[in-house]
């Protein structure tokens, strides 16, 4: 199971003291002062008043052209190249490419050498305080790696409200404005624009990655995420990519950012806006309003999420004493994508699908085993024939068993796309690729039981103790996600019949995951419990 997160954005309730707190990078703080290089050699045009200058190269990516793209193809390289097909958008972070590389290459990876005309980069704003979405007044940006042009639909999009066209407003000039490689504006000049490291970032690897594009920057003050996914939806085609520009917690030991980060990246992949609001959600991620707006198009355009890589500056850094979390998420869709997906409310008990769906998704997984167990091949299913509650992103778990002795069970705790999809990925890897067993023949596959478990999404059990755990801990209700340092296992609550005492269900948890059975009353021990609406085929 790979990490997860929660998430958070300023409000303009900010105003600038608050926003201070954050500035020095959102991510790492740069070094006090720039690289020992020409900010700007001679390979790299000069900027002029109608070219928005780079503010941080030399700071938070080389300036010299030459290592810039060999910095940005070495974190492409190191990627894993499994695309998606019909990629739509991308989140990415925004920190210092010595910290946050790795995993920005994850997400830009997906769209190497693919023919987007137009980028939408969504971006928080960390120096500026104004309402709306700032559309850039220039017609460029340049970046060591040279010069993109700022799409013509700028400045008609900024006619649209919330956008506006980069206002002057209240600015405060970030730590390291005075070792930028950007001549200064004059007092009062400022805008959004000027010293935004959350767009500048995200070029370099859009340069390596595409031919021709244009980019629409968006630097978010105080916009609604809805109103401003709305407006956008008109812009948006087949050469259109979205960018989100964020970075996760801040300054957290490593072991707690991990717990946050993974409640982000619950939410945010199963498109569950309700978890990025409120004061907590503010705390978690710099870029929450860029994030929201891409969840509501998400669901205004049926795009499904996948997480693609999730560390922290202590993975990349060594230094776990105080992190900054970093995600990579891409977001898919086609023009036969299913109906944008409902995900389920967090802290929900039930899974409300009625015997007319539970019926449904247990032919589709017999079918899956039949044909995937005689052929290798998977059952092609026309999403418009699907009913509506399979269709809805939820975590599934299929479990085969032959005369009640277990044969395979694989499933994805988090929602990943439409449910249907997932009881046909689930069941062919239960039946092929359980690590535990054998592969499933065509023979013996007609005498497996198949039964699917649904699950709501995990959700977080505080505890101070090993006995409030024990207590808190719902036997024979909960499924249970148990986390100790790096390792995680779950068993779902059908476990529970094995191991009715708590305490040794939880030694079996924790040997699960790799772990000493008694680890669970140590330290750096992390739990969440969910639900499942649990079907099967008759006996």
């Amino acid at each position: 199971m790979k990490r997860a997160c929660r998430f958070g954005s300023l409000r303009l309730r900010w105003l600038l003291p608050a926003l201070l707190a954050i500035v020095p990078a959102c991510g790492r703080p740069p070094a006090a002062t720039p690289e020992p290089e020409n900010p700007l050699t001679a390979a790299t045009p000069a900027a002029d008043n109608r070219t928005r200058a780079p503010a941080v190269a030399g700071l938070f990516y080389p300036a010299d052209p030459r290592r810039l793209a060999e910095t940005v193809d070495r974190h492409l390289a190191a990627a894993p190249t499994n695309r998606l097909e019909d990629v739509r958008a991308l989140i990415a972070p925004h920190a210092g490419y010595d910290y946050s590389g790795p995993v920005a290459g994850c997400a830009y990876q997906q769209v190497v050498g693919r023919g987007y005309e137009t980028v939408v980069i969504l971006a928080a704003s960390h120096y500026a305080a104004f309402r709306g979405a700032s559309i850039p007044a220039t017609e460029a940006y340049q970046t060591p790696l040279g010069r993109v042009r700022v799409s013509p639909k700028a400045r008609r999009l900024a006619q649209t409200p919330p956008f506006v066209l980069e206002p002057r407003c209240r600015v405060q000039r970030p730590r390291w404005a005075g070792v930028t490689p950007a001549t200064l504006p004059a007092a009062g000049e400022d805008t959004p624009e000027t010293w935004e490291h959350s767009v500048e970032v995200q070029i370099p690897f859009l340069q390596r990655a595409l031919s021709e594009f244009n980019i629409l920057p968006v630097v978010f003050g105080d916009a609604d995420p809805l109103e401003v996914a709305r407006a956008l939806v008109p812009w948006l085609d087949d050469r259109t990519l979205v960018v989100a520009s964020t970075d996760l917690s801040h300054y957290h030991p490593y072991n707690q950012a991990c717990v946050i980060d993974r409640q982000t990246v619950q939410a945010i992949c199963s498109l569950d806006l309700d978890r990025l609001t409120g004061v907590e959600a503010e705390e978690a991620a710099c870029g929450r309003r860029p994030v929201m707006t891409l969840l509501h198009l998400a669901r205004l355009q049926g795009w499904q999420a996948r997480l693609l890589d999730y560390r922290n500056s202590g993975d990349t850094s060594g230094d776990k004493r105080a992190v900054v979390g970093y995600a990579a998420i891409a977001f898919s869709g086609a023009s036969n994508a299913p109906p944008p997906i409902r995900p389920l409310k967090p802290g929900s008990t039930q899974v409300p699908l009625d015997p007319k769906a539970q019926e449904y998704l247990l032919a589709l997984a017999r079918q899956t085993l039949t044909e995937v167990t005689a052929n290798r091949t998977l059952p092609e299913i026309a999403p418009a024939t699907v009913p509506a509650a399979c269709s809805e992103a939820k975590g599934c778990f299929v479990t085969l068993t032959r005369q009640g002795e277990l044969r395979g069970c694989i499933g994805n705790l988090l929602p990943q796309g439409p449910l249907y999809l997932s009881v046909i990925r689930n069941t062919r890897n239960a039946a092929l690729e359980d690590p535990r067993f054998r592969p499933v023949t065509s023979a013996e596959a007609r005498l497996l039981r198949i039964e699917i478990s649904v699950l709501t999404v995990p959700q977080p059990l505080t505890f101070s103790s090993p006995e409030e755990l024990l207590a808190r801990l719902q036997a024979p209700l909960d499924g249970v996600v148990l986390g100790i340092g790096d390792h995680l296992a779950t068993f779902l609550p059908q476990v529970w019949e094995q191991f009715p005492d708590k305490t040794e269900f939880l030694n079996h948890l924790a040997a699960k995951g790799g772990s000493p059975p008694l680890a669970w009353r140590g330290k750096d021990v992390h739990v969440s419990t969910y639900r499942v609406q649990a079907f099967a085929e008759p006996r």
